[in-house]
């Protein structure tokens, strides 16, 4: 038992045994010598004598264990926690501090800044040659992060029991609808899990790691439908279930312009085949009889049924031609990239061509436009119409623009181009011609005559925009730890390793310090997964409290009325942070006061906020003692995390100072022996007088 006691009490329980050991030895000698003596008045002396004695060696030892505790025993507790700290995080600052405090241990305190100065100076030394080293891997790492992250289609690697090791940017779009996927999460939250579960058994029963199985599934959330593919990664050995590759890709829009394309189809059918039979009757009933053909009423009704066809045909056609674009979609060039493109084309084939046109955004197949080009300027130099060429874009009064390709010399006939159009447009190409190069555009080519013996050629692109700035780019991170596909997994928190637990560490900021009348302003937290905060998994909303916010806490916060208008409120909020840390342990400075506020809203919320929880001013108090400071400017300082002026006080600079520095605890948590998760509560319980533990029914 007296191994689980720190210096402090050891010494403490050391002087209260001499004081105790001084006074009965003194009891003793003083009753052994009244027991002796034949004076009477000499026993009521003594015992003055004792009792007085008594006080001035309990005064004495209690002066002498004060002076003990202050200079030696706090001293050394403060060195070894400095060293400790040193240790087992990236602290690298002199305890100039410390030393001070253990100025009379003689040379233990100069011999302890001597070892954390050596111990800080080899591992910078290390760590440089470590980043020497690993640099090349590094750049190989970015640029396979980079080109993982542009993968058009979504891409998930999970365990056997679907937990998330690594997803890509799309999956992240693909998904969000659903809750934004996070490391160490499960898969079939955001996916319902038959066709998942189903495609995964029969890839584990092949045993075959090139097998793979094409499925379709849905979304929790939104229900939009998606066509996957998955495969069971190779097995590394005979116990563990192997993982699996899931590659997604959103077929919603997809299947609604396929449906779109075969309910146009039917009513074409529908519309145009009941005026065709009705002509064909009519048709067949003049050609019987040459009465009839005279007559007023069936050439009326035949007049009526041309005009129904004609408009069907007109109508149905105006909607293709309208919906190709949809059933093909394109993607934006910009025109002076596909003019240049042009000018390249018509160089290797010898011929001359100025380009001009203001900066336009064009909806299109650049690609197979440059070769249309190509081929009319090669056609009309084959034949003789011309050898140099302008090529000039123009904005139309709608949302398109036009395409003229001018020539002087003489007009290509109408008729001519026509024909042209239905011949390959390029001989490797056979199957591909200029009028399925324009069908896909819903467009058409026309000839002109100009003046002063100009020619051309008109096309318009039904879709253009002007240029704008280029929007910043869509964060596509990569997110991983593959680490976690061999991850042994716990199901009792308790007996879990600390480095094995995901948390949510959060802060909230709010209208006033009362949590049973106040409310939050500002919810902020940030996932911590296999020991790491990851950087992409953040979440960070206000909130808007009903209720006006006063300018004392504004001047904390830097929160006005006017910044949380519009914005969700404490149910919407608490709903979307709670998903946020599902399954997770929640962490927080001073927790009992933020947990408050969010159970306080639990019917409102629609979800409970029973989650494990740790507070770091309990966990500092555990690793530095009691009586340390350990507010969150104190605890960072100690562990060399830097806040900057502008984060503090804000809910997520507070978060993410609190992640740190919590990180940074685990090392020191476990040197002290404290493993595992009801270790930490075990020991944490010992410090309830500073806060009250959150975990009462753990």
């Amino acid at each position: 038992m007296l191994e689980r006691l720190g210096l402090r009490m050891r010494i403490l329980l050391f002087f209260i045994f001499l004081a105790v050991g001084s006074v009965a030895a003194m009891a003793a000698g003083g009753w052994l010598i009244v027991s002796r003596s034949d004076t009477a008045g000499l026993a009521g002396e003594m015992i003055q004598a004792a009792i007085l004695a008594s006080f001035l060696i309990l005064f004495l030892v209690t002066g002498i264990w004060y002076l003990f505790d202050a200079h030696v025993a706090r001293a050394i507790d403060s060195l070894a926690n400095a060293i400790r700290t040193r240790a087992h995080t990236d602290v690298s600052n002199d305890i100039r501090q410390e030393k001070e405090r253990a100025k009379y241990l003689g040379d233990l305190a100069p011999a302890a800044s001597e070892m954390t100065r050596a111990l800080a100076q080899t591992r910078s030394a290390l760590a440089e040659s470590v980043a020497r080293e690993t640099s090349r891997l590094s750049a190989e790492k970015a640029r396979l992060e980079k080109l993982l992250a542009d993968v058009p289609v979504a891409v998930l690697l999970c365990t056997a029991d679907y937990q998330l090791v690594f997803y890509n940017g799309q999956a992240v779009t693909i998904l969000e609808a659903g809750g934004a996927p996070g490391l160490d999460r499960n898969l079939l939250d955001y996916l319902r899990e038959g066709p998942v579960r189903h495609a995964y058994e029969r890839l584990s029963k092949l045993n075959d790691p090139d097998a793979a199985s094409d499925l379709i599934c849905a979304t929790t959330g939104t229900g939009r439908l998606l066509s996957g593919r998955m495969r069971v990664l190779r097995r590394t050995d005979n116990i563990q279930r192997p993982g699996f590759v899931l590659t997604l890709r959103d077929v919603t829009a997809d299947l609604a312009t396929h449906a779109a394309r075969e309910a146009l189809l039917d009513e074409v059918f529908d519309r145009v085949r009941r005026p065709a039979a009705n002509l064909q009757t009519v048709i067949g009933v003049l050609s019987e009889d040459a009465e009839m053909a005279q007559a007023e009423d069936l050439m009326a009704a035949l007049l009526s049924e041309v005009q129904t066809l004609t408009s069907a045909i007109t109508d149905l056609g105006k909607r293709y031609d309208e919906g190709r674009s949809d059933w093909r979609p394109m993607g934006e060039t910009r025109a002076q990239d596909l003019m240049d493109g042009v000018s390249a084309q018509f160089s290797v084939l010898g011929l001359e061509i100025e380009t001009e046109g203001p900066d336009l955004m064009l909806t299109c197949d650049g690609f197979e436009l440059a070769l249309f080009f190509r081929w009319l300027g090669e056609k009309l130099s084959t034949t003789g119409h011309g050898q140099s060429f302008r090529l000039c874009l123009s904005e139309e009064d709608g949302p398109g623009a036009v395409f003229d390709m001018i020539w002087q010399g003489e007009t290509l006939p109408v008729g001519v181009l026509d024909d042209w159009l239905s011949e390959p447009l390029d001989a490797d190409l056979p199957e591909m011609t200029p009028r399925a190069v324009l069908n896909a555009h819903a467009t058409e080519a026309w000839t002109e005559t100009r003046k002063d013996g100009w020619s051309a050629v008109r096309i318009p692109i039904p879709k253009a925009r002007r240029a704008t700035r280029r929007p910043a780019p869509i964060d596509r991170e990569v997110v991983y730890d593959f680490d976690l596909l061999s991850k042994e997994r716990n199901a009792e928190v308790l007996e879990s390793r600390l480095e094995d637990l995901t948390y949510v560490v959060f802060d909230t900021e709010t209208t006033g310090l009362t949590p049973s009348s106040d409310e939050i302003v500002q919810i902020a937290a940030v996932r911590l997964v296999n020991g790491r905060r990851v950087r992409r998994e953040v979440f960070d909303t206000l909130v808007d409290p009903k209720r006006t916010i006063p300018q004392s806490s504004t001047e904390v916060h830097g929160i006005t009325e006017d910044m949380v208008k519009g914005a969700p409120t404490i149910a919407e909020a608490g709903k979307r942070f709670h998903d946020f840390a599902r399954g997770a342990v929640l962490i927080a400075h001073n927790a009992p006061f933020d947990m408050e506020f969010l159970r306080r809203h639990e019917t409102d919320i629609g979800a409970s906020f029973d989650h494990p929880v740790l507070d770091t001013v309990l966990l500092s108090a555990v690793v530095y003692g009691q009586l340390e400071q350990h507010s969150l400017d104190a605890l960072t300082a100690r562990l060399g995390i830097t806040i900057p002026e502008e984060a503090r006080h804000t809910a997520i600079g507070d978060t993410v100072a609190t992640a740190d520095a919590f990180l940074k605890l685990i090392p020191m948590l476990k040197a002290r022996g404290l493993n595992t998760f009801g270790d930490v509560l075990t020991e944490v319980r010992r410090h309830g007088r500073l806060l009250k533990d959150l975990n009462s029914n753990s």
